[in-house]
């Protein structure tokens, strides 16, 4: 079978070269009259060799593989020839249209593809000179000499004949701009002038929807109905509103054209008008009957879509006619609300100079400087800032602080601090149950943000560092972030909080850094408590074993580390976990340093033996302690972590504050050598 397939494959090239070589002499007009003849014969006789060679059968979809290479080579060649023939005569010519000059091989496949996707296989044009052009290539070309040719000669059942969208000749004459053929098909077949495909679109739809107002004259002047609706609802009107074509709109209106016709959204064509901020279209509109009022199914006016989309011309023209400044769609925004949330500064102003109420809020409580906010638009909230009620925002239960912290607009987070907006806000409970860590404070959000420029502006204008229920100190230590956290600590963090989700015996902060040994010991010389780490209720005796779950979400939650026996983890517990075990003797090194007389339990005994300086930790534990050491550890308790940093003010030896802040241990020898210790 195959070899038959190949000879006969070899057979038909040859006959392709026959043609080419046996007509090459004839001159374009005689090789068209010829093709046209062939064509007319082919259709009643079927499709030729070459035909039934080169293309597959009308159930597949055409691939260039199945034609012969040399038949493609042979074909490109004949085309490129006469592509430059016929560039020739309109460079001699100027009045030759340009882009009716032939094609290459590769636009002409492409406009196959096209086509058999619409229409099958039936009727593909064959691929070489000397076949004639079919109806198809005619109304791609507007060829209408062609095209009426073809019309004496076809029957009317396979002009009309739909494709399986339901596209006849005219909705593609209508796509393709092909207007001279459009007006011979509808003077052959005048009753389809509103003929509709699968999708309820007229040849009058698919002309305006390619914005070709040529078609569109012809197929209003032939009858066209504007009126017809798609299966969406959409109208030439409405299409021509949405496509913002002026003149075609004009021409619709004046034939009739419906301008209060919605879809099924009840969008309306004087809303798609807006949307193009074509101010004459939309006068157009109005003065054809276009209610100004009429909503959409999100409650919408054409005023607000004015403002949303930044139409300030249209804003003007509808506030001209008496349109509702202050309206609202179904979750409550406003004009003025949408308006501010684009950025759309001039129809700000208009709302603003027309006495719009910028206190009118959402559904959810949130007023035009909040949107504002939020999206970063400075020169807009610097316009409502001053007509906006600080009552409205505390009782909305969010403040623009909050907004833009989130989303580091310091900008607008500065703009917001200088006009006093309360740094303080929490959020009320049913934002904050929108946020998993349960967010209170601005300041919380800057932190999340690792926003180190933001946190430092509002815990400069009076943030406390310790509102929310997950303190941010213990988001910046998770994070790893040393700038953020010692920008806390130093305003006051509490870096011994704890997490009410996961109580521990000792701080929390440590969960988040023991790995991280920089992070460590700041906490540490802050007034970590470094003494509530010895605390086990065990102590010397036997300890339970510790059930450890863990969790993959990478958030503030202790993942494990809960012993079975106690509602509250405890340190010994946490090292034991395999997570942390490596690092025990690095941390058992550094708590010692700033603890007094403490004991080891049984379980960190038991983790320092399998480590290779077990032996010096537990030796360094063991009484008695350093009257030096001592007396460090019983100032720092004495003085507090607070007032610690207020010793550098104090007429005190440096060698001695550098000693009781663990600058280096040189301090430590220096001050023993003389004594002051």
């Amino acid at each position: 079978m195959a070899a038959a397939s190949l000879a006969r494959r070899e057979t038909m090239l040859d006959v392709v070269y026959e043609d080419y070589t046996a007509y090459g002499h004839l001159t374009d007009d005689e090789l068209l009259q010829m093709a046209i003849e062939r064509s007319l014969s082919e259709d009643q006789q079927g499709p030729s060799e070459y035909a039934q060679a080169c293309f597959i059968p009308a159930s597949e979809p055409p691939r260039e593989e199945d034609i012969p290479t040399e038949a493609r080579q042979v074909y490109a060649a004949r085309q490129n020839a006469a592509l430059q023939r016929q560039r020739a005569a309109a460079a001699e010519n100027p009045e030759v249209n340009p882009s009716r000059v032939g094609n290459t091989f590769d636009e002409e496949r492409v406009r196959l593809l096209e086509w058999k996707k619409r229409y099958g296989n039936e009727g593909l044009v064959e691929k070489t000179a000397t076949h004639a052009p079919s109806i198809k290539s005619a109304i791609w070309n507007d060829d209408a000499k062609t095209f009426k040719q073809i019309l004496m000669t076809e029957p009317a059942e396979s002009l009309n004949k739909p494709n399986e969208e339901g596209w006849i000749h005219l909705h593609d004459a209508a796509y393709y701009n092909a207007a001279e053929c459009l007006k011979l098909l509808l003077q052959a077949f005048p009753d389809l002038v509103n003929k509709r495909n699968d999708e309820n679109q007229t040849p009058l739809l698919v002309a305006v929807g390619r914005k070709n107002l040529a078609c569109v004259q012809v197929l209003i002047n032939a009858g066209g109905d504007p009126n017809i609706a798609t299966r969406t609802g959409e109208t030439a009107v409405y299409k021509a509103c949405e496509m913002g074509t002026e003149e075609i709109l004009d021409a619709l209106l004046k034939a009739g054209g419906n301008p209060c016709r919605a879809n099924i959204e009840r969008n309306t064509p004087l809303h798609e008008a807006v949307g193009t901020k074509n101010v004459n279209m939309v006068k157009m509109l109005v003065e054809a009957g276009a209610k100004t009022w009429t909503t959409d199914s999100y409650g919408v006016e054409p005023l607000f879509t004015a403002s949303q989309c930044g139409a300030a011309d249209v804003l003007n023209y509808f506030i001209k006619l008496g349109g509702n400044i202050n309206t609202q769609a179904n979750d409550g925004a406003t004009a003025l609300y949408e308006a501010s949330k684009n950025g759309h500064e001039e129809c700000v102003k208009i709302l603003l100079s027309k006495r719009a109420d910028v206190n009118r809020t959402t559904k959810l409580g949130l007023t035009p400087l909040h949107v504002a906010s939020k999206n970063g638009h400075v020169n807009v909230v610097l316009l409502l800032l001053p007509l906006t009620s600080k009552g409205k925002i505390r009782r909305s239960g969010i403040s623009p602080l909050h907004l833009a912290a989130e989303i580091n607009q310091d900008e607008v987070l500065e703009i917001l601090i200088q006009e006093g907006l309360d740094v303080n806000m929490q959020l009320s409970t049913e934002y904050s149950k929108m946020y998993e860590d349960r967010p209170s404070t601005a300041l919380y959000f800057a932190v999340k943000a690792s926003n180190v420029e933001g946190a430092s502006m509002l815990l400069e204008a009076g943030a406390n560092p310790n509102l929310d229920v997950f303190n941010p100190l213990l988001v910046a230590v998770r994070k790893d972030n040393m700038e953020m956290a010692s920008l806390l600590v130093e305003y006051g963090a509490n870096v011994n909080a704890s997490m009410p989700t996961h109580p521990t015996t000792f701080p929390a902060a440590m969960l988040f850094c023991m790995k991280h040994r920089n992070m460590f010991k700041m906490l540490l010389d802050n007034g970590l408590d470094a003494d509530a780490c010895f605390d086990c209720v065990y102590g010397n005796n036997t300890h339970p074993p510790v059930k450890i779950h863990r969790s993959s979400r990478d958030n503030l939650y202790l993942h494990g580390l809960m012993a079975p026996h106690t509602s509250t983890a405890q340190f010994c517990e946490v090292m034991a976990d395999p997570l942390h075990s490596p690092w025990v003797g690095m941390i058992l090194d550094m708590l010692l340093d700033y603890t007094g007389h403490v004991k080891l339990c049984s379980r960190l005994s038991n983790l320092l033996d399998n480590i290779s300086n077990g032996r010096y930790i537990k030796d360094k534990a063991k009484p008695p302690f350093p009257l030096l050491h001592l007396c460090r550890v019983n100032i720092r308790k004495q003085v507090g972590h607070q007032r610690m940093k207020q010793m550098t003010s104090l007429p005190l030896p440096k060698l001695l504050i550098r000693f009781l802040f663990y600058d280096n241990s040189e301090s430590e020898n220096l001050l023993s050598q003389c004594g002051c210790l």
